[in-house]
């Protein structure tokens, strides 16, 4: 089962002006993410389990020794989440801490068999008055597995990466209808040993504005500039977003935030260009049993830019990816429930040139295409009491050597909640 949806499984109105701003500024972040303030706190709650997962191909895109190394793992983890509201300040906050071990250590060069499996949340909003509110979203992991609603991995590296972001901003409603929202981002992707050229720190600053046309819509225009350091032979470069959209709730359970325009990709060492962006995010309610939420966003993405064909080694200063993701859950009763997502990230890799080894100077017109899907069953056993059963398969195709695979995982799990 995907991680993101695990955490948001075990996590668990008329809008003003100032009340949701989607991923502000945000090019990179939790891409089912909608800041919909909590209404109503919620009392400290502690969770721990643990999962059995088999894996088919532990490392996917290994070469030689370990590729297509089956093994079983054991993930124990402990967790903690609670919501406290006031009338000016609201907090959010959740945290998971875990491991994956496994039985048999898996045999790629590089390897081992212990990995971290974290994340922890912290969202603070304060109200200053009626027009005024600061907000502050931060986050960070240390895991092993790639989770594609982050918005940065495509395949399986080896060993953990540490990733982490904050994004803050402040609100100001000038009239009953037009508010802006202005903030920075600072988010950070490192890589543990072995995986060179992928490191990325990124900082940028944005503006929106808001204008209230409905009770339930609310038009936006943004522009968002972010500049991001390379790692290795990466090189730096700068992004400019100029964007337009709306949010509209076509019902209390109901929300649609959309945004599209242009990106402007500017790299340091390398050639620019200039591509179309768009972002949305939707979830809802549909009744009592069934809820969806799902992203999609296309645009340039510096990250995974640096590849190997042939003999040469090749940074990509054009990496054109749409992401597409769709969750689910079904309750059939209280004390059954199924779920299911799917993820599909198509990518073409143009303006290559070569930054180590030997081979022609330029390279592109390279593919590299991503589906991932699950599903699981949820079992209520008491109060306390919960266990899962899931399935996840991961297909890659790509014309870069060794990065095509397909991966089988299954996994039973038992969780307590107290």
């Amino acid at each position: 089962m995907s991680f993101a949806f695990e955490f948001y499984f075990m996590k668990r109105c008329f809008f003003p002006t100032l009340a949701i701003a989607s991923s502000l500024g945000v090019a990179y972040g939790d891409l089912y993410y909608i800041q919909d303030e909590a209404q109503e706190s919620l009392p400290l709650k502690w969770t721990a389990g643990v999962n059995l997962t088999y894996d088919d191909n532990v490392n996917p895109t290994a070469v030689g020794i370990g590729a297509d190394d089956s093994a079983f793992s054991f993930n124990p983890y402990v967790g903690v989440s609670f919501v406290s509201i006031s009338p000016q300040t609201t907090w959010d906050v959740y945290a998971r801490i875990g491991a994956i071990y496994y039985f048999d250590s898996p045999a790629a060069v590089g390897s081992d068999d212990l990995y971290g499996q974290s994340r922890v949340g912290v969202n603070w909003t304060h109200r200053v008055s009626e027009r005024l509110r600061f907000s502050s979203r931060n986050f960070l992991s240390y895991e092993l597995e790639p989770d594609y609603a982050y918005g940065f991995a495509t395949s399986r590296q080896l060993g953990e990466y540490f990733y982490w972001q904050t994004d803050n901003s402040v609100g100001y409603r000038w009239t009953e209808r037009l508010a802006t929202y202005t903030g920075f981002t600072l988010t950070g992707l490192d890589y543990s040993g072995g995986v060179a050229n992928q490191d990325r720190f990124t900082w940028a600053l944005y503006n929106q504005f808001r204008y209230q046309l409905t009770p339930q819509t609310v038009l936006t225009a943004e522009y968002r500039f972010a500049h991001t350091n390379g790692d290795g032979v990466s090189t730096d470069y700068d992004d400019h977003y100029i964007l337009g959209g709306f949010e509209h709730r076509f019902s209390p359970n109901t929300i649609l935030v959309f945004k599209a325009g242009a990106q402007i990709h500017d790299a340091d060492a390398g050639s620019d260009s200039t591509s179309p962006y768009a972002e949305a995010t939707l979830r809802t309610q549909v009744n009592e049993q069934f809820s969806i939420r799902s992203f999609l966003r296309y645009g340039v993405e510096g990250y995974d830019t640096v590849r190997t064909v042939g003999t040469g080694l090749y940074e990509f200063d054009d990496r054109r990816t749409f992401r597409l993701g769709v969750s689910g859950e079904y309750a059939f009763s209280q004390m059954l429930s199924a779920f299911g997502g799917i993820d599909y990230i198509p990518a073409t890799f143009d303006d290559g040139r070569i930054v180590g080894g030997a081979g022609p100077i330029a390279a592109g017109g390279l593919d590299e295409d991503v589906w991932n899907a699950y599903v699981g069953l949820s079992v209520k056993f008491n109060e306390m009491l919960y266990g899962t059963v899931s399935y996840n398969y991961t297909d890659c195709s790509s014309d870069f050597f060794g990065q095509s695979y397909d991966r089988n995982r299954v996994n039973v799990g038992l969780r307590a909640e107290f």
